[in-house]
């Protein structure tokens, strides 16, 4: 259609978009009505009394989609398979919202537009920082949509493409958020199932958000009409599950899924093959070919690889069992960081020799790390190179409070503590038995070596099935079965 400035002028005020004063003042400032309908719209622009996806929409001759409810629409700000969001102000209070809008060609279909509402709804019940509010939903099914928080910013995919990769201080960061919104839903007995880059959104002010929980969808669908199904947000959870076995809709997939998203803003890659392909999404291979973060950017920290792996453990078993878990790790590793822990200090330098790492690859302890306590030298001096020998990295410190502080900051610092009483006596025992009360190191196997004539220290330490008493004096052969048994056991 070939608009004129007169005509186009009254489609705007049929559309509600401007009233009959804000019209006047354009015509005014003009000078004459006999101008083209170029100029009339770009003094609308100037003025931005329009914005150009209004404006474009109007010269369409598009009659719907410039209000949804007493929202004004703006302009679009993304588009998925499944839904549109707008930038959109409200008629009277002029408060910015982004609406989530279905798209036209799914209000049709009874169970997408169910599927929508259920999400809407199920989202407004979450109000934490690090989630984007719903604060209303319309249940039209005409046309659904709902009203969230507007956050200025970009989505963490979008954030990537410009900076390529993350430093790992802000990618802890944004994840510590992350996984403090999954924290908080988990305990609500609601869980994402669409964990990406995409659902996370980066705010100006640096703190992550995350879009989008609550999707059920296909989950509960057959695998044909999983692969079918128009809105697939949710393949690479079926995938995962039923690779390991595990009942729809485990929590532990939103934390297999915030570990590749970390993985992701480490290194600038995606662990997982990213295709389109249904079927190749599918396949549970997929996850076996995941390369190791430090093969791609070498200097990531060690407790930081840690935490990745662990949240990455492709059985769900081995795996966090908790966002609380992954977050209480996320920020011990940020807190060691920050203070610019010195106790690597105290470990013992590896030796990078050939016959060293010949022995280690053979070595019953290969891949384990034990921290010894204990004061006196010549004992210390033994236990590191029986041990060493054996192919465990070992760690030395006299002082029992430093071990306790270590495996509550670090991360997994040692996969196994012994506590030697010959020297340190009762504050040996109360370490060990610290170690063991300790909600976040309850887990943690440990040896105390006592001798059974110390009837005092013996009767005031606590062991259990993964934390053991061993009799001074002390026999290497001892020690290492105990080592063998505790560590198989938790792995």
């Amino acid at each position: 259609m070939k608009w004129n400035a007169e005509d186009l002028s009254q489609r705007i005020f049929d559309l509600r978009l401007l009233d009959q004063r804000q019209l006047e003042t354009v015509w005014s400032e003009l000078g004459s009505r006999e101008v083209s309908a170029e100029d009339f719209s770009a003094r609308l622009l100037n003025k931005a009394l329009l914005t150009n996806f209004q404006l474009d929409k109007v010269l369409r001759g598009d009659r719907e989609g410039f209000f949804y409810g007493n929202y004004r629409v703006l302009y679009m700000v993304g588009a998925g398979t499944f839904a549109r969001v707008f930038r959109a102000v409200h008629a009277t209070t002029k408060k910015v919202v982004a609406l989530k809008v279905l798209r036209r060609r799914y209000r049709t279909e009874p169970e997408q537009v169910e599927l929508f509402l259920r999400e809407a709804h199920m989202g407004e019940k979450l109000v934490h920082p690090n989630i984007v509010r719903i604060f209303d939903v319309s249940d039209d099914v005409r046309a659904p949509y709902m009203v969230m928080e507007f956050v200025e910013g970009q989505t963490l995919r979008e954030f990537l493409k410009v900076r390529k990769r993350l430093d790992v201080p802000t990618s802890i960061s944004l994840m510590i958020d992350i996984a403090s919104a999954l924290d908080y839903a988990r305990k609500l007995g609601i869980t994402h199932r669409d964990m990406k880059l995409s659902n996370v959104m980066v705010a100006s002010n640096g703190r992550a958000k995350l879009v989008d929980f609550g999707l059920a969808t296909m989950s509960e669908a057959s695998e044909d009409k999983l692969l079918a199904a128009p809105n697939a947000r949710s393949i690479d959870y079926v995938a995962l599950e039923r690779g390991t076995g595990v009942r729809k809709n485990d929590h532990r997939s939103d934390i297999y899924f915030a570990g590749c998203v970390f993985y992701h803003m480490m290194t600038g890659v995606a662990p997982l093959l990213e295709t389109r392909d249904r079927l190749t999404r599918m396949n549970v291979s997929r996850f076996g070919e995941v390369k190791p973060a430090n093969s791609l950017v070498p200097d990531i920290p060690i407790p930081v690889l840690t935490v990745l792996g662990h949240a990455m453990c492709f059985k769900p078993e081995e795996r966090y069992q908790e966002p609380e878990q992954f977050l209480a790790d996320l920020k011990r590793v940020k807190f060691v960081m920050d203070k610019g822990d010195a106790a690597a200090a105290e470990e013992e330098p590896e030796d990078e020799g050939t016959e060293r790492t010949r022995v280690a690859e053979q070595a019953e302890g290969l891949g384990k790390t034990v921290l010894v306590v204990e004061s006196n030298h010549d004992l210390q001096n033994v236990l590191r190179e029986q041990l060493k020998k054996r192919g465990y990295r070992v760690l030395i410190t006299n002082d029992p409070d430093r071990a306790i502080r270590r495996f509550e900051d670090e991360i997994r610092t040692a996969d196994c503590a012994v506590f030697s009483s010959q020297d340190l006596g009762m504050r040996a025992v109360e370490a060990f038995n610290q170690l063991g009360a300790g909600q976040t190191t309850s887990d943690i196997p440990a040896v105390l070596l006592v001798d059974k004539r110390e009837k005092e220290l013996t009767a005031a330490a606590k062991p259990d099935d993964h934390r053991l008493l061993l009799p001074m004096p002390l026999k290497i052969k001892s020690l290492r079965e105990a080592l063998i048994k505790l560590l198989k056991k938790k792995a």
